[in-house]
Protein backbone atom coordinates (compact mmCIF):
# COMPACT_ATOMS: atom_id res chain seq x y z
CA UNK A 1 0.00 0.00 0.00
CA UNK A 2 1.51 3.33 -1.06
CA UNK A 3 1.98 5.91 1.72
CA UNK A 4 0.77 8.56 -0.71
CA UNK A 5 -2.43 6.71 -1.69
CA UNK A 6 -5.64 8.20 -0.31
CA UNK A 7 -7.46 5.90 2.15
CA UNK A 8 -10.84 4.49 1.05
CA UNK A 9 -14.15 6.17 1.90
CA UNK A 10 -15.40 4.90 5.26
CA UNK A 11 -18.97 3.77 5.94
CA UNK A 12 -21.11 6.97 5.91
CA UNK A 13 -22.36 8.39 9.19
CA UNK A 14 -26.14 8.30 9.66
CA UNK A 15 -26.12 11.76 11.27
CA UNK A 16 -24.40 14.79 9.65
CA UNK A 17 -21.24 16.07 11.31
CA UNK A 18 -18.78 18.95 10.83
CA UNK A 19 -14.99 18.91 10.45
CA UNK A 20 -14.03 21.76 12.80
CA UNK A 21 -10.51 22.27 11.40
CA UNK A 22 -9.09 21.46 7.98
CA UNK A 23 -6.60 22.86 5.45
CA UNK A 24 -8.17 22.30 2.00
CA UNK A 25 -5.43 24.43 0.44
CA UNK A 26 -2.79 21.84 1.46
CA UNK A 27 -4.73 18.82 0.12
CA UNK A 28 -4.43 17.21 -3.32
CA UNK A 29 -8.14 17.29 -4.20
CA UNK A 30 -9.92 20.40 -5.47
CA UNK A 31 -12.27 22.09 -3.01
CA UNK A 32 -15.24 20.70 -4.95
CA UNK A 33 -13.84 17.14 -4.87
CA UNK A 34 -13.02 17.36 -1.15
CA UNK A 35 -16.51 18.64 -0.28
CA UNK A 36 -18.21 15.98 -2.47
CA UNK A 37 -16.26 13.14 -0.83
CA UNK A 38 -17.00 14.55 2.61
CA UNK A 39 -20.71 14.91 1.83
CA UNK A 40 -20.78 11.29 0.60
CA UNK A 41 -20.03 10.14 4.19
CA UNK A 42 -22.28 12.82 5.79
CA UNK A 43 -19.52 15.30 6.71
CA UNK A 44 -21.58 18.26 5.56
CA UNK A 45 -19.63 21.24 6.91
CA UNK A 46 -15.93 22.12 7.21
CA UNK A 47 -14.03 24.96 8.85
CA UNK A 48 -11.17 26.03 6.57
CA UNK A 49 -8.30 27.45 8.62
CA UNK A 50 -5.74 30.01 7.47
CA UNK A 51 -2.18 30.05 8.86
CA UNK A 52 -0.81 33.22 7.28
CA UNK A 53 -2.15 36.27 5.45
CA UNK A 54 -2.33 34.59 2.02
CA UNK A 55 -3.90 31.41 3.44
CA UNK A 56 -6.40 33.44 5.44
CA UNK A 57 -7.43 35.40 2.35
CA UNK A 58 -7.90 32.09 0.52
CA UNK A 59 -9.97 30.68 3.42
CA UNK A 60 -12.27 33.72 3.36
CA UNK A 61 -12.67 33.56 -0.45
CA UNK A 62 -13.38 29.81 -0.33
CA UNK A 63 -16.00 30.22 2.40
CA UNK A 64 -17.65 33.00 0.40
CA UNK A 65 -17.89 30.66 -2.61
CA UNK A 66 -19.08 27.47 -0.84
CA UNK A 67 -21.96 27.27 1.66
CA UNK A 68 -20.45 24.11 3.24
CA UNK A 69 -17.24 26.00 4.15
CA UNK A 70 -16.72 28.41 7.04
CA UNK A 71 -13.42 30.28 7.41
CA UNK A 72 -11.07 30.93 10.30
CA UNK A 73 -8.23 33.43 9.76
CA UNK A 74 -4.95 33.98 11.57
CA UNK A 75 -1.20 34.04 11.70
CA UNK A 76 -0.08 30.61 12.96
CA UNK A 77 2.06 30.85 16.13
CA UNK A 78 5.15 29.89 14.10
CA UNK A 79 4.35 32.57 11.50
CA UNK A 80 4.72 35.49 13.95
CA UNK A 81 8.46 34.92 14.69
CA UNK A 82 9.09 34.37 10.96
CA UNK A 83 7.54 37.77 10.20
CA UNK A 84 9.45 39.57 12.97
CA UNK A 85 12.84 37.85 12.88
CA UNK A 86 12.89 36.51 9.32
CA UNK A 87 13.57 32.95 8.21
CA UNK A 88 16.75 32.71 6.11
CA UNK A 89 16.34 28.95 5.53
CA UNK A 90 12.61 28.87 4.82
CA UNK A 91 10.71 25.59 4.42
CA UNK A 92 9.53 23.49 1.48
CA UNK A 93 6.12 25.19 1.62
CA UNK A 94 7.29 28.68 2.62
CA UNK A 95 10.37 30.25 1.13
CA UNK A 96 13.07 32.23 2.93
CA UNK A 97 11.99 35.53 4.47
CA UNK A 98 13.71 38.79 5.43
CA UNK A 99 13.17 40.08 9.00
CA UNK A 100 10.31 42.61 9.07
CA UNK A 101 10.30 43.59 12.75
CA UNK A 102 7.26 44.70 14.75
CA UNK A 103 5.96 46.90 11.92
CA UNK A 104 5.57 43.88 9.61
CA UNK A 105 3.76 41.94 12.36
CA UNK A 106 1.40 44.87 12.97
CA UNK A 107 0.68 45.10 9.24
CA UNK A 108 -0.10 41.36 9.00
CA UNK A 109 -2.34 41.53 12.09
CA UNK A 110 -4.24 44.48 10.58
CA UNK A 111 -4.95 42.33 7.53
CA UNK A 112 -6.25 39.48 9.75
CA UNK A 113 -8.41 42.01 11.62
CA UNK A 114 -9.96 43.14 8.33
CA UNK A 115 -10.71 39.54 7.26
CA UNK A 116 -12.17 38.72 10.69
CA UNK A 117 -14.87 41.36 10.12
CA UNK A 118 -16.32 39.39 7.16
CA UNK A 119 -19.59 37.51 7.75
CA UNK A 120 -18.42 34.17 6.35
CA UNK A 121 -15.32 34.23 8.57
CA UNK A 122 -16.48 32.44 11.72
CA UNK A 123 -13.20 32.10 13.62
CA UNK A 124 -9.90 33.77 14.46
CA UNK A 125 -7.15 31.18 14.54
CA UNK A 126 -5.21 29.05 14.54
CA UNK A 127 -3.33 31.18 17.01
CA UNK A 128 -1.65 30.40 20.31
CA UNK A 129 1.80 29.19 21.30
CA UNK A 130 4.11 26.54 19.85
CA UNK A 131 7.30 25.81 21.78
CA UNK A 132 8.04 22.70 19.66
CA UNK A 133 9.21 24.47 16.50
CA UNK A 134 9.98 27.96 17.80
CA UNK A 135 12.88 28.48 20.21
CA UNK A 136 13.09 30.97 23.10
CA UNK A 137 13.98 33.85 20.74
CA UNK A 138 10.52 33.62 19.11
CA UNK A 139 8.38 33.40 22.25
CA UNK A 140 7.79 37.16 22.67
CA UNK A 141 6.58 37.53 19.06
CA UNK A 142 4.29 34.51 19.48
CA UNK A 143 2.73 35.84 22.66
CA UNK A 144 2.26 39.34 21.22
CA UNK A 145 0.54 37.83 18.17
CA UNK A 146 -1.61 35.53 20.35
CA UNK A 147 -2.82 38.44 22.50
CA UNK A 148 -3.62 40.47 19.38
CA UNK A 149 -5.70 37.57 17.96
CA UNK A 150 -7.62 37.30 21.26
CA UNK A 151 -8.55 40.99 20.95
CA UNK A 152 -9.52 40.57 17.28
CA UNK A 153 -11.78 37.62 18.12
CA UNK A 154 -13.48 39.55 20.91
CA UNK A 155 -13.87 42.72 18.84
CA UNK A 156 -15.63 40.86 16.02
CA UNK A 157 -17.49 38.33 18.18
CA UNK A 158 -15.77 35.35 16.51
CA UNK A 159 -14.57 32.01 17.89
CA UNK A 160 -10.91 31.85 18.95
CA UNK A 161 -9.11 28.78 17.56
CA UNK A 162 -6.12 27.76 19.67
CA UNK A 163 -2.96 26.00 18.48
CA UNK A 164 -1.19 24.73 21.62
CA UNK A 165 1.96 22.67 21.17
CA UNK A 166 4.19 21.98 24.17
CA UNK A 167 2.84 25.20 25.75
CA UNK A 168 -0.22 24.19 27.83
CA UNK A 169 0.49 26.26 30.96
CA UNK A 170 1.43 29.38 29.00
CA UNK A 171 -1.61 29.17 26.71
CA UNK A 172 -3.93 28.87 29.73
CA UNK A 173 -2.07 31.74 31.45
CA UNK A 174 -2.47 34.10 28.47
CA UNK A 175 -6.17 33.20 28.06
CA UNK A 176 -6.85 33.84 31.75
CA UNK A 177 -4.82 37.07 31.74
CA UNK A 178 -6.20 38.55 28.48
CA UNK A 179 -9.73 37.23 29.02
CA UNK A 180 -10.79 34.48 26.61
CA UNK A 181 -13.50 35.21 24.03
CA UNK A 182 -16.95 33.79 24.71
CA UNK A 183 -16.23 30.88 22.33
CA UNK A 184 -12.74 29.36 22.50
CA UNK A 185 -11.71 26.13 20.73
CA UNK A 186 -8.61 24.08 21.52
CA UNK A 187 -7.82 22.72 18.04
CA UNK A 188 -6.15 19.29 17.96
CA UNK A 189 -6.50 19.07 21.74
CA UNK A 190 -3.17 17.80 23.08
CA UNK A 191 -3.47 18.12 26.87
CA UNK A 192 -4.14 15.45 29.48
CA UNK A 193 -7.25 14.71 31.55
CA UNK A 194 -6.33 17.30 34.21
CA UNK A 195 -6.08 20.01 31.58
CA UNK A 196 -9.39 18.84 30.04
CA UNK A 197 -11.05 19.46 33.43
CA UNK A 198 -9.56 23.00 33.51
CA UNK A 199 -10.81 23.66 29.96
CA UNK A 200 -14.26 22.28 30.85
CA UNK A 201 -14.54 24.59 33.86
CA UNK A 202 -13.66 27.55 31.62
CA UNK A 203 -16.19 26.43 28.97
CA UNK A 204 -13.51 25.91 26.29
CA UNK A 205 -14.35 23.55 23.42
CA UNK A 206 -11.91 20.67 22.87
CA UNK A 207 -11.50 19.43 19.28
CA UNK A 208 -10.02 15.95 18.83
CA UNK A 209 -8.13 14.89 15.71
CA UNK A 210 -7.02 11.56 14.22
CA UNK A 211 -4.15 11.23 16.70
CA UNK A 212 -6.72 10.22 19.37
CA UNK A 213 -6.70 6.83 17.53
CA UNK A 214 -2.91 6.34 17.75
CA UNK A 215 -1.65 3.46 19.95
CA UNK A 216 0.52 5.74 22.08
CA UNK A 217 -2.26 8.31 22.66
CA UNK A 218 -3.81 6.96 25.88
CA UNK A 219 -3.45 10.37 27.65
CA UNK A 220 -5.54 11.92 24.84
CA UNK A 221 -8.21 9.23 25.20
CA UNK A 222 -8.22 9.83 28.98
CA UNK A 223 -8.78 13.55 28.28
CA UNK A 224 -11.61 12.77 25.85
CA UNK A 225 -13.21 10.48 28.44
CA UNK A 226 -13.54 13.34 30.98
CA UNK A 227 -14.34 16.13 28.45
CA UNK A 228 -18.08 17.01 28.67
CA UNK A 229 -19.94 15.82 25.55
CA UNK A 230 -21.29 19.36 25.02
CA UNK A 231 -17.74 20.74 24.65
CA UNK A 232 -16.29 18.10 22.29
CA UNK A 233 -15.59 18.70 18.57
CA UNK A 234 -13.96 16.51 15.91
CA UNK A 235 -11.49 17.58 13.22
CA UNK A 236 -9.09 16.24 10.62
CA UNK A 237 -6.37 18.94 10.60
CA UNK A 238 -6.01 17.45 7.11
CA UNK A 239 -3.75 16.68 5.38
CA UNK A 240 -2.09 15.86 8.73
CA UNK A 241 -2.91 13.44 11.60
CA UNK A 242 -4.65 10.76 9.56
CA UNK A 243 -6.43 8.35 11.93
CA UNK A 244 -5.39 4.71 12.39
CA UNK A 245 -5.31 2.40 10.52
CA UNK A 246 -4.34 4.92 7.80
CA UNK A 247 -1.71 6.84 9.80
CA UNK A 248 0.95 8.32 7.53
CA UNK A 249 -1.34 8.52 4.48
CA UNK A 250 -3.02 11.77 3.33
CA UNK A 251 -5.89 12.95 5.53
CA UNK A 252 -9.07 14.67 4.27
CA UNK A 253 -12.48 15.65 5.70
CA UNK A 254 -14.11 12.42 4.43
CA UNK A 255 -12.11 10.49 7.08
CA UNK A 256 -13.95 12.19 9.98
CA UNK A 257 -16.17 9.07 10.49
CA UNK A 258 -13.08 6.97 11.38
CA UNK A 259 -12.08 9.36 14.17
CA UNK A 260 -15.65 9.94 15.34
CA UNK A 261 -16.31 6.20 15.74
CA UNK A 262 -13.15 5.82 17.83
CA UNK A 263 -14.25 8.78 19.96
CA UNK A 264 -17.73 7.30 20.49
CA UNK A 265 -16.10 4.13 21.81
CA UNK A 266 -13.94 6.09 24.27
CA UNK A 267 -16.95 8.05 25.52
CA UNK A 268 -19.26 5.03 25.64
CA UNK A 269 -21.80 6.82 23.43
CA UNK A 270 -23.78 5.68 20.40
CA UNK A 271 -22.16 6.95 17.20
CA UNK A 272 -25.35 8.83 16.21
CA UNK A 273 -25.62 10.50 19.62
CA UNK A 274 -22.02 11.74 19.51
CA UNK A 275 -22.32 12.87 15.87
CA UNK A 276 -25.45 14.90 16.66
CA UNK A 277 -23.82 16.46 19.74
CA UNK A 278 -20.66 17.32 17.80
CA UNK A 279 -22.60 18.97 14.98
CA UNK A 280 -24.52 21.10 17.49
CA UNK A 281 -21.33 21.94 19.39
CA UNK A 282 -19.52 23.01 16.19
CA UNK A 283 -22.46 25.17 15.12
CA UNK A 284 -22.44 26.79 18.59
CA UNK A 285 -18.67 27.23 18.65
CA UNK A 286 -18.53 28.87 15.20
CA UNK A 287 -21.98 30.45 15.30
CA UNK A 288 -23.26 29.04 11.99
Amino acid sequence: MSRTEAPPLPEPLRVPVADSHTHLDMQDATVEEALARAAAVNVTTVVQVGCDVAGSRWAAETAAAHSAVHASVALHPNEAPRIVHGDPEGTARQGAREPGGKAALDEALAEIDGLAALDHVRGVGETGLDFFRTGPEGVAAQEESFRAHIEIAKRHGKALVIHDRDAHADVLRVLADAGAPERTVFHCYSGDADMARICARAGYFMSFAGNVTFKNAQPLRDALAVAPAELVLVETDAPFLTPAPYRGRPNAPYLIPVTLRAMAEVKGLEEDVLAAAIYDNTARAFDF
